[in-house]
């Protein structure tokens, strides 16, 4: 299924003009530990599968869901049955902002089913059914039919994810929407801003909290302190630039936001369980000893 690729990152082919690929995989094959630009939805159909995510294993149960965020590192080892596989480019999402806000909402993996998601599973299973099917067609407007499905799919499930974030906090039901707008926006202001040199006071001001505030409904809303969040968006940025060898090191530094090499070294690492020069010699493919 892996078709092409380069160390650790997977070039996904997509087929004619058509920004996603679908796979109906029943190969016993064991897929290294890869990651792609592109989100990964997996949803078996025979026999349940294994993903190993950031570290983590997912014990996907048929007609489950399991949502592998952009950028990811994953390893599926060999495994009987079979599974649709369903990989998509993300650069129409960027072109509306709420739609770019849930993605950087979205945890590295999400796995989807009655127990853990009782109030969408059935929603997502449907969406889900129905790009299979209309791919499966592959009929005139195909495209259109598959993201419009898509689209439906990661609102609700970053209505979930928003909700469940701030269903703890004791105010009243419009706070709870409030709340959840202003951290959307929060959100994309750092996805737009991450390379400048944006302070947690800043943004708390932004979002109109004290900063200690505003820390906690952050952390509670995504699920990390705010400049957890900050740094992984730097890291991800860093690596697309780390997979061109005439950009240096010092340089995708600077560019993803660090302000010296030292501290940019230390955080990717924490990040990617690697060097920067680590991860671009894998990248090339090139022999680490």
């Amino acid at each position: 299924m892996i078709e092409n690729l380069h160390g650790t990152h997977e070039t996904v082919n997509f087929k004619q003009s058509s920004r996603f690929v679908l796979y109906n995989n029943d190969e016993y094959e064991s897929y290294p530990s890869h990651w792609h630009s592109e989100i990964e939805i997996i949803m078996p159909t025979v026999n349940n599968y294994v993903a190993h995510v950031n570290g983590k294993e997912f014990l996907v149960e048929v007609d489950d869901i399991l949502i592998i965020n952009s950028g990811v590192l994953h390893y599926l080892p060999a495994r009987e049955g079979k599974r649709f596989i369903f990989q998509t480019g993300l650069s129409p999402f960027h072109l509306v902002p709420d739609l770019d806000s849930i993605l950087s909402i979205i945890p590295p993996a999400m796995h989807i089913s009655p127990a853990n998601n009782p109030a969408i599973y059935n929603q997502v299973h449907a969406f889900m059914s129905q790009i299979i099917d209309e791919h499966n067609k592959s009929i005139s407007l195909m495209d259109a039919v598959i993201y419009s499905q898509l689209i439906q799919m990661i609102v609700v499930i970053g209505r979930e994810i928003s909700q469940n974030a701030v269903q703890n906090i004791d105010v009243t039901d419009s706070k709870h929407k409030e709340y959840t707008e202003k951290f959307m926006t929060v959100c994309s202001y750092i996805g737009d801003h991450f390379a400048e040199d944006i302070t947690l006071e800043e943004i708390a001001e932004l979002a109109g909290f004290s900063k200690f505030h505003f820390s906690r409904l952050f952390k509670n809303f995504t699920g990390v302190t705010f400049y957890r969040y900050l740094n992984q968006k730097r890291i991800n940025n860093a690596e697309k630039f780390l997979i061109n060898p005439s950009i240096s090191i010092t340089e995708t530094a600077l560019r993803s936001g660090f302000n010296n090499l030292s501290t940019f070294i230390r955080m990717f690492k924490q990040f990617k369980g690697c060097t920067p020069t680590e991860f671009r010699s894998l990248y090339n493919g090139k022999s680490l000893d």
